[in-house]
């Protein structure tokens, strides 16, 4: 089984940013893809971002490309998401997640993070 555990998340005026961590413990694997993703409140999941464990690919939403960076650090089994330019559609709670990448950009991975809440105001 694979845990994972978020962090981070506050309230923050538009124009801030964040950073989000997600601590990743147990059998993950060298070649799984590790994401973020988003809940607004009313609507539907959304892809945010996805790196690839082992070579460090990386796949962004169009609504963050530009304000948000996701890395990560292998030895310390720790995923980031940089938040910068927050604006208030950024609103939501976020959630790490990790699997293979084909389940991941799908946005059906088999493990998932409990979650952190943003709030950005205007």
């Amino acid at each position: 089984q694979v845990h994972l555990v978020e962090s981070g998340g506050f309230s923050v005026q538009a124009g801030g940013s964040l950073r989000l961590t997600c601590v990743v413990s147990g059998n993950i694997r060298s070649d799984y893809c590790l994401g973020w993703f988003r809940q607004a409140p009313g609507k539907g999941r959304e892809r945010v971002a996805v790196i690839e464990r082992g070579t460090d690919t990386t796949n962004y939403a169009d609504s963050v490309k530009g304000r948000f960076a996701i890395s990560k650090d292998n030895g310390r089994n720790t995923l980031y998401l940089q938040m910068m330019s927050l604006e208030p559609e950024d609103t939501a709670m976020y959630f790490c997640a990790a699997d293979f990448c084909s389940y991941v950009y799908k946005g059906n991975a088999a493990y998932w993070g409990q979650g952190t809440k943003v709030t950005v105001s205007s």
